[in-house]
């Protein structure tokens, strides 16, 4: 009886700790209420993120106010609504540089197939992580948004309002040459890498003029995950 006794104890004790295991890992994976999220991320800025350092000097009060975020969302979910293939455009906009303490504001672009619980819950997600980087949130609208990540080129776009053309520097200079890399990427990523920005357009209207960059070092690409 007391053999077992013993044994039905050890049992016990061994479903336990898997339980504990299991609970733990599901935390770890799925975050603080089961909050997790994972995919590509894409920006554009109307100042180089990698240049000499006269090219930088000579944009840094000048430029730089304006860029363009971008969001597609490949699995996770937030507060208990899938947000898989959710895509978002941010243009973000401010009176001095990005890098600057300034005002900003920003008009958010959801794309249209998404229900609008996903539009309330993937907004919710970015304004709990991004709050500094978009400022004060002026518009949210629903439209065509175009995210198309093939290779280590970034073709991101939104019917009338904004669109980026991003391609990997050659020979990822911006790793063999880290103290050329001036700014920090509006949103943390995971293997963060400089992009060149083929051409990024902001329509206007919203939150500031009209801006078109072609053709500079610009840009940062990566995984996000929160």
């Amino acid at each position: 009886m007391r053999r077992f006794s013993l044994m039905a104890l050890i049992i016990g004790t061994l479903f336990l700790v898997a339980g504990v295991v299991v609970i733990n890992s599901s935390a770890e994976t799925d975050g603080p209420r089961g909050n997790y999220l994972r995919g590509d991320y894409v920006e554009s800025r109307t100042a180089s993120v990698f240049a000499g350092a006269c090219h930088y000097n000579g944009e840094v009060t000048t430029t730089g106010r304006d860029a363009l975020m971008a969001w597609n969302v490949s699995s996770g979910s937030w507060k208990g609504v899938d947000l898989s293939g959710v895509r978002v455009v941010a243009i973000v906009s401010a009176e001095g540089n990005l890098a600057e303490n300034s005002d900003r504001r920003s008009q958010i672009v959801i794309n249209r197939e998404a229900s609008h619980a996903q539009a309330v819950a993937i907004l919710d997600a970015l304004k709990t992580q991004y709050a500094s980087s978009l400022g004060r949130i002026v518009s949210v609208t629903s439209s065509r948004v175009q995210f198309d990540h093939q290779d280590k080129t970034y073709n991101v776009s939104t019917t009338n309002v904004a669109s980026m053309t991003v391609e990997a520097m050659p020979n990822d200079l911006c790793c063999k040459m880290p103290n050329l890399v001036w700014y920090a990427p509006l949103a943390a990523l995971e293997n963060r890498k400089v992009g060149y920005t083929k051409i990024a357009t902001y329509a206007g209207g919203i939150v500031g003029e009209p801006w078109q960059k072609a053709d500079e070092n610009s840009s940062f690409y990566g995984s996000f995950s929160f």
